[in-house]
């Protein structure tokens, strides 16, 4: 993309999925559509929409790849890396955790003014060279964080010119909200990439000689109150780096021909009007964390009875209200963090969740036949997907399945009741209005596309098929 995604205007969702320590290696790389020069849509050129050309097709050259994910969450892995005060540990899921404290260090938080002493501990990841020379990278993690303890991420980016970038701030969260408030730090530079809430990109890629990610490191300090017994605890932490072209309109993927759909929960945004307007304006923004509960209860998770004790007697699904609260970034004033809803999903039992991008409706269709359900964002106009009724600047939907002729079967949070949730879309509208870059407003001024953005939530042990597909679409 030649700028970053509007944050509050997108609320994408990219979510990569479930890793598992069964699952060797933790990396892979998704190809790109193979396709001639894509229609650029109205008022583009060519140059706007990328794609192989047909000479290029012709001569056989392989896709550029343009997705790179990186995730450590196995024993092996929390051994490697730089510790200060870290350990690794084993077990069924395992883990990073705090040995002993490496020092003390002072918080203010910035949006409750109140300072507080930490212990922490730190764990530098090794450097990962992406096999994509990267305009964007998006960090995940997996954590329980107990009362008194909050986790901070980092990315710290490798040039193309051989040379490094300063440490990103990519996070700092906690389950709760009682000890520091869940937040995003907006705007870090180093005058070649900036952090736009989530995502950490290259500053007009188009115009800056080529400048390209070609590696990162990731850094977790763990936080602690002085003298507790117990920190928090990372299953899982890394990144998705990507360089998904510029383009208008996607080259079409042939349907499978095969119709399946998953029960997924139905719950409604709308529902939620007026409810917590703390939490960004209340239940009619909250499409990213009503996708998301719909996906961590299709896997058989709920809160309990008293994390939702403190929502309001007569509030319809409770739950929703509280998946609202549990992904709120202060710093962005809404819900949409993405990494911020997947670390939700992964803090009930056995569940991982990541963000990443998908480069088709193939991949999606192998994920729903797999049996995992995918959380995606979009943005269209109101005529360019059919039966939706509403435009958007950014919506977060949950894909549930396909038609034989292959339309897409949607939970659309967006509508007026749980029971009219589900929806059918046509294929090629979702399709496009999913996976480009560059698109027209109602004003007729160019805006940015998701991409391909989506969050996948996942047993932290997948099932042999479902492993199959996760590394068939390039997550595994």
């Amino acid at each position: 993309m030649t700028a970053p995604t509007p944050r509050r205007a997108l609320l994408a969702v990219a979510l990569a999925a479930a890793t598992a320590a069964t699952v060797p290696g933790g990396r892979a790389s998704a190809a790109s559509d193979p396709a001639a020069t894509p229609d650029p849509g109205p008022g583009g050129t060519p140059e706007d929409a990328a794609g192989d050309t047909a000479a290029e097709a012709a001569a056989g050259a392989a896709p550029a790849r343009t997705v790179d994910n990186r995730f450590w969450y196995a024993y092996a892995h929390w051994q490697a890396g730089t510790h200060r005060g870290t350990t690794a540990v084993a077990g069924a899921r395992p883990g990073l955790e705090m040995a002993a404290p490496a020092g003390r260090t002072e918080y203010t938080d910035p949006h409750t003014a109140r300072k507080s002493t930490w212990e922490y501990a730190t764990w530098t990841s090794p450097v990962h060279r992406t096999t994509v020379a990267a305009t964007e990278a998006i960090a995940s993690w997996n954590a329980r964080t107990p009362a008194g303890t909050w986790i901070q991420t980092e990315l710290r980016p490798s040039y193309g010119d051989g040379t490094s970038g300063r440490w990103y701030v990519m996070g700092r969260w906690a389950a709760g909200d009682g000890d520091i408030r869940r937040t995003s730090v907006d705007g870090q530079t180093d005058g070649r990439t900036t952090v736009w809430t989530d995502t950490l990109a290259v500053d007009a890629p188009a115009a800056t000689a080529g400048l390209r990610i070609t590696g990162w490191q990731l850094r977790l300090t763990l936080h602690r109150r002085p003298g507790a017994a117990q920190g928090p605890t990372v299953w899982l932490a890394g990144a998705m780096a990507s360089a998904v072209p510029d383009r208008f309109t996607v080259p079409a993927a042939a349907p499978s021909g095969r119709a399946h759909e998953l029960k997924v929960p139905r719950y409604s945004q709308e529902v939620h009007a007026g409810q917590y307007p703390e939490y960004d304006n209340g239940g009619e923004a909250w499409c990213s964390p009503t996708s998301s509960q719909m996906v961590i209860e299709y896997w058989g998770r709920r809160p309990s009875a008293a994390s939702l004790g403190w929502v309001r007697p007569g509030y319809a699904d409770p739950q929703v209200c509280h998946a609202a609260r549990s992904t709120y970034d202060a710093a962005y004033k809404g819900c949409g963090n993405w990494p911020f809803n997947a670390a939700y999903a992964a803090t009930y039992r056995d569940l991982a969740g990541v963000v990443t991008r998908l480069t088709s409706l193939t991949d999606l269709e192998t994920l729903v036949r797999a049996g995992i359900p995918v959380i995606t964002s979009q943005s269209f106009l109101a005529q360019e997907l059919t039966g939706a009724g509403y435009g958007t600047a950014g919506h977060l939907m949950t894909v549930i399945g396909f038609t034989a002729a292959g339309d897409v079967i949607a939970n659309d949070p967006n509508s007026p009741d749980n029971d009219s949730v589900r929806r059918v879309y046509r294929r090629r509208e979702w399709e496009n209005a999913w996976l480009r870059t560059k698109r027209r407003n109602a004003a007729g001024k160019t805006v940015s596309g998701t991409g391909g953005v989506c969050y996948l939530y996942a047993p932290a042990r997948p099932a042999a098929d479902q492993v199959r597909a996760l590394r068939e679409v390039g997550v595994l």
